[in-house]
């Protein structure tokens, strides 16, 4: 692509990129490259804009970074819409983008996908508040909605970060809080090695961020360079900031989201559970490992941290203090 203000409009679906075919799409005759050594765990009413890349080789996740998850707790976290009962054409994703194994939960393709068989040729409504997580998974979802042959109203409630910014792009209409934030960043990894590693996973991602920069820039009509800075600079934008700049349409009403306390809460307790993993990961665990030791302070998945009522919490003092350190560590 040209990097020309954008006019909105469906561009031409995007079938493969460096040789990575796209779900559905025949496979390539160029053998993907393969997954960069140094990447370590597995890789977190307008026409709508192209399909996206998704790697073939799904080994590598792309993770939402601790500070966000940190500002979604602060923000977002518990934000719900106030009608009691949603209607049966209505997609909410309230949680992690990607499969989450410590809750058995998390926003994926394949329940998206079910879900839209089930609404059939009708139009659709997505509610959004999520820090992100999985990018790949999320531009996985993407993909998935943009197909849909009716309507797509997204209503961000709260936030949609990172992974979940991209899948609000696949709606016709975006409407947004005044309360509520949109934020754009490039894909982020944890990587380990030396410089050719690290060369060698730069190399990777960038096809990555740059189609995610056509992809914000054909939304919103700016220029793919104004959105490839933006997401070099981590940018949060309000509801009335996503507005001006065409990454929304209009504001949502305020009375048509309340503060769930009981979601809150829940939504913050785990949110500091992925953030010790994501820690430990980039201490050079593998996802396996981390959720190993992090089950020996606080039991089985999903249960408090509490030392008190938690099986083997008061064991291994040493191991709790080594990755509360690293937490902090991580976050600074």
């Amino acid at each position: 692509m040209t990097d020309q203000p954008s006019k909105t409009g469906r561009p031409a679906a995007v079938k493969t990129i460096n040789g990575r075919p796209l779900p559905g799409a025949a496979p390539s005759q160029q053998a993907a490259p393969p997954r960069p050594r140094a990447i370590v765990g597995g890789i977190t009413a307008r026409q709508r804009p192209g399909a996206l890349p998704v790697p073939a080789e799904r080994g590598v996740s792309a993770f939402t970074p601790a500070p966000v998850l940190d500002r979604w707790n602060a923000d977002a976290a518990g934000i719900r819409p106030a009608a009691l009962e949603p209607g049966d054409n209505v997609i909410t994703m309230f949680d992690i983008i990607g499969e989450d194994w410590w809750t058995g939960g998390g926003i994926t393709a394949k329940k998206v996908a079910a879900q839209l068989r089930a609404i059939g040729d009708r139009p659709v409504e997505v509610q959004i508040n999520s820090p992100g997580g999985d990018m790949f998974e999320g531009l996985a979802i993407y993909n998935v909605l943009r197909e849909h042959p009716q309507d797509i109203t997204v209503k961000v409630m709260g936030m949609a970060a990172s992974a979940a910014s991209v899948i609000a792009m696949a709606g016709d209409t975006v409407q947004i809080g005044a309360a509520s934030f949109l934020m754009i960043h490039n894909c982020w990894v944890v990587a380990v090695g030396n410089r050719n590693d690290m060369a060698e996973v730069a190399e990777f991602l960038a096809p990555f961020d740059q189609a995610m920069a056509d992809v914000y820039a054909q939304r919103s009509g700016k220029t793919s360079a104004e959105c490839a800075k933006w997401m070099d600079q981590e940018t949060y934008m309000s509801g009335s900031v996503a507005i001006e700049r065409g990454f929304a349409d209009a504001l949502l009403s305020a009375d048509q989201t309340k503060v769930d306390e009981k979601a809150k809460a829940s939504d913050a307790a785990v949110n500091d559970v992925r953030a010790m993993e994501l820690a430990l990961v980039a201490g050079g665990a593998t996802r396996s490992d981390a959720r190993s030791r992090i089950n020996k302070i606080k039991g089985t998945p999903g249960a408090a941290l509490d030392p008190a009522d938690t099986p083997g919490a008061g064991g291994d003092p040493e191991l709790a203090s080594a990755i509360e350190r690293l937490v902090q560590s991580f976050r600074s």
